[in-house]
């Protein structure tokens, strides 16, 4: 006697209906029952196994069952991608975890990391693309553009950008201006003000200067704001070549504008920032204490910015001590 096609696949169905629901019923029974002995009161585990149907031999069977190799191992790793996603202040997504992981010689690829994520219920923070909002102008034949998209310099304090963003507080807007250097993708200088003038962006580079020395090649990219078009600001940059973006062409100065960006969609967005004294000490977390320290980049081989400079100040060293 055989079984029809239909009874066959209605069975089948059911087992793994089965295999689903079962073990979660069995984990939230244990859950509650752990919360009882906690809080110390009765909790009658045949009882509720009793009420939903399920056998109390397969669930004291199910209890003190380990967990296989390959349970185990995903269940290490899922710790590990947790503690690499709130080391990174929840911005991490699957690829740069994916590097750190087999960084510390795991064995794994992206898309496993994708899963496990899913499963977990993390994502990392979304970053809004750029939309071009302003127009040419007379200047253009002016105010020369000498960058023109070379993003990837030689060696250290060959390029730098500049630009100023916006930053909302419950007292109103205070604005951020910062200084990138674009070989290490590194925040040399920055300033936080309460006016949109001029005088932070100076005091911005002298920071930069006192804390990097640069020659007087430097390239340093801005966009056309007032500030940088200003008469200090062409003082103070004397000693070098200033270079301009077009109006409604943002992507010579791409690298800063992708910062300020990540700052408030990794980091800002998340707080209501009550005055200028919250957002100093935000942003000054953000950019000392993990964009320019810990946070990894695509750019420098999954480094931090300041190990990606270290590990170029070591090549010259060993570079100089072979020629001589």
């Amino acid at each position: 006697m055989t079984r029809c096609q239909g009874c066959h696949q209605c069975l089948k169905k059911s087992y793994q209906h089965s295999r689903q629901i079962i073990p979660a019923i069995y984990h939230s029974v244990k859950q509650e029952a752990e919360k009882a002995h906690q809080g110390k009161r009765h909790f009658s585990v045949s009882g509720v196994l009793a009420e939903l149907g399920v056998s109390t031999s397969g669930y004291y069977g199910w209890s003190h069952r380990k967990l296989s190799k390959q349970a185990t191992h995903r269940k290490e790793v899922k710790k590990q991608i947790q503690t690499i996603y709130e080391d990174s202040k929840q911005i991490y997504g699957a690829p740069k975890i994916t590097k750190l992981l087999q960084q510390k010689g795991e064995c794994i690829s992206e898309r496993t990391v994708g899963l496990y994520m899913r499963q977990m219920g993390i994502r990392a923070c979304w970053v809004k693309h750029y939309t071009v909002t302003t127009q040419s102008s007379c200047f253009d034949a002016i105010l020369v553009n000498i960058l023109q998209e070379q993003f990837n310099p030689p060696r250290p304090d060959t390029i730098w950008c500049s630009d100023i963003t916006y930053i909302w507080t419950t007292e109103g807007f205070v604005y951020l201006a910062s200084i990138m250097d674009l070989f290490s993708r590194k925040i040399i200088a920055w300033n936080l003000s309460r006016k949109l003038d001029a005088s932070g962006i100076i005091r911005m580079l002298q920071t930069a200067k006192q804390t990097r020395n640069p020659g007087r090649l430097v390239v340093i990219h801005t966009d056309r704001g007032c500030q940088y078009l200003s008469q200090s600001y062409i003082k103070e940059t004397a000693q070098m070549c200033r270079s301009y973006s077009k109006k409604g062409y943002p992507w010579d100065n791409a690298c800063i504008e992708s910062f300020h960006a990540l700052i408030k969609r990794e980091w800002l967005n998340r707080f209501k920032i009550e005055n200028y004294q919250q957002a100093y000490m935000l942003v000054f977390e953000y950019i000392n204490t993990f964009y320019n320290t810990v946070r990894i980049h695509s750019h420098c081989n999954y480094m931090s910015p300041n190990d990606y400079e270290k590990l170029y100040a070591n090549y010259k060293k060993k570079a100089a001590l072979i020629a001589g």
